[in-house]
């Protein structure tokens, strides 16, 4: 029961918190001083020791812990994959104990929090800072379901609720090539890069696969060796049955940084996929495997991997915004910039692939899983990508590209290029 004791003008009541010291194996005790009436007081214990009765109760201790300290506790019990962990280690060391780190998490108000969520918004890009805050939110609510609670309940205001002026999101504009386009992009990839930047792009463009996903991409799992290269035997089995007659590549690595070590992991959401190549691509991949010894499908222009290089301002925006003629030991002639490109991001050919999936009418759960999603729900529960689902993709891609070839007019110039660069082009037959 609470027990009452008076200090001079004002009373205190002290209560039972239901822990003991570790040491001492005594009772620990709790108190609230100020009360100039004794009922008042000892109905306020009463209340403190139901909460404590029902798991409902936040001690003195507990809710001035600082928001750094909860913080690193909290990332320290995630069990995340490394590239997770990594994002949210950099969100909280750079933002968020910048802000909040010597904040006691009980005295962190929803005031305060929307104040700063509007100073984030405005000076980082909607995505970051929908990072920032979503990374902010997910640590409030786990300091209210922490048991024993370090907080009765989070400062972050329910989404639903709406104050003041309503804007409407801005859509970030995302810079989708056209077939041809892409191709213009791919004769400047070889000026820069050779043969490799130039299937680089076109393999980009055509399956979707994500960055890190081609960095990533080795010889084993290559269409000309895969699936009979498979190293895993089970794997390589139930692929000979499924694509020994296709022409097909396995996205099983993405290639990424843990704790600054080159290291293959797994693709984002663990999307490990097969991806069926029209027969131009398909191609094209042999050829490349057969000009270098490399491990990796696509290596560097110094043949590492390109996890290590520069390839933003060494490989990508020269071929996309085009870079003056250069000499030295990595000459090479003047590259033009891709008209309507300029500033486009690797994403972007990414979006082109999902934008022709659409354009030709091929299935959601066909589409997604090329792209390495996974429907929600029902949708995702019963449907599955048949192999005449995944062979009308290939057909619609070769037709893409058969089409784009033969037309006189914008890629014309790019041919020209390439074979003058003795780029041999594939039947499309």
């Amino acid at each position: 029961m609470p027990y009452v004791e008076w200090r001079g003008s004002k009373c205190r009541v002290r209560w039972d918190t239901g822990k003991v010291h570790p040491e001492t194996g005594k009772k620990i005790y709790d108190s609230k001083s100020g009360f100039a009436d004794e009922a008042v007081a000892y109905e306020y214990g009463l209340d403190r020791e139901s909460d404590v009765r029902n798991d409902r109760y936040i001690s003195n201790a507990d809710g001035n812990i600082l928001f750094e300290g909860w913080a690193k506790s909290w990332l320290a019990g995630l069990d995340l994959a490394d590239t997770s962990y990594v994002t949210y280690e950099s969100i909280i060391k750079a933002q968020l104990i910048p802000q909040w780190g010597d904040v006691s998490l009980r005295k962190i108000t929803t005031t305060q929090y929307q104040r700063w969520a509007k100073m984030t918004r405005a000076r980082y890009s909607a995505h970051y800072a929908g990072s920032i805050l979503s990374l902010f939110g997910l640590l409030m609510t786990d300091a209210v379901d922490h048991r024993p609670p370090l907080i009765a309940e989070t400062p972050v205001p329910r989404t639903s609720r709406r104050r003041g002026r309503y804007t409407r999101p801005e859509e970030p504009e995302v810079l989708t090539p056209t077939t041809e386009q892409v191709v213009q992009l791919a004769v400047n990839a070889h000026e820069v890069w050779g043969l490799t930047g130039y299937v680089f792009m076109l393999t980009k463009a055509f399956t979707g696969m994500r960055l890190r996903e081609m960095y990533g991409l080795r010889r084993e799992f290559a269409s000309p060796t895969w699936p009979g290269s498979d190293p895993d035997v089970r794997r390589r089995t139930k692929a000979l049955k499924r694509y020994g007659g296709m022409s097909a590549l396995r996205v099983q690595w993405q290639h990424q940084y843990a704790k600054g070590v080159p290291t293959l992991q797994l693709p984002k959401y663990g999307s490990a996929r097969a991806l069926v190549l029209p027969p131009f691509l398909h191609a094209l991949h042999g050829q490349l495997l057969e000009s270098h010894e490399s491990d990796w499908v696509f290596p560097s222009a110094g043949g590492g991997h390109l996890l290590g290089t520069r390839f933003y301002p060494c490989y990508w925006r020269p071929a996309v915004d085009g870079a003056e003629e250069r000499g030295g030991r990595w000459a090479r002639g003047a590259v033009p910039a891709v008209e309507g490109l300029q500033g486009m991001v690797p994403h972007g050919l990414r979006h082109a692939q999902k934008q022709w999936l659409d354009e030709d009418g091929h299935s959601r759960v066909a589409s997604e899983e090329r792209l390495g999603h996974r429907l929600q729900g029902v949708e995702g529960t019963y449907s599955e990508v048949t192999v005449p689902m995944e062979l009308r993709i290939v057909e619609a891609l070769q037709e893409r590209w058969e089409k784009v070839m033969g037309d006189e007019s914008s890629v014309e110039a790019a041919r020209q290029v390439l074979r003058k660069r003795q780029v041999s082009q594939p039947s499309p037959t």
